[in-house]
């Protein structure tokens, strides 16, 4: 019994090593999985909520589109 415990345990914690393997985001926490890496050398994402990492939890304004397309930038947008 003990044996069959420890086989279904290592089974569990293969299953969510996957699990967690397939989600990972490559430590790139603001870029969506599917955003290329290899020809964005200053690591600066696209502006919008289909660039980002997690997805916005309320509906995305034309006041948040603005803000993201003017970050990093000292000045905030024309549209306030």
């Amino acid at each position: 019994m003990g044996l069959f415990r420890l086989a279904a345990l290592g089974a569990l914690g293969f299953i969510g090593y996957k699990y967690m393997e397939k989600s990972k985001n490559n430590g790139r926490a603001a870029f969506a999985n599917d955003h290329p890496a290899d020809d964005n050398f200053a690591q600066v994402r696209d502006a919008g909520p289909d660039a980002m990492g997690d997805k916005p939890r309320r509906e995305w304004t034309t006041a948040d589109q603005a803000s993201d397309e003017s970050f990093p930038a000292s000045d905030p947008p024309g549209t306030y």
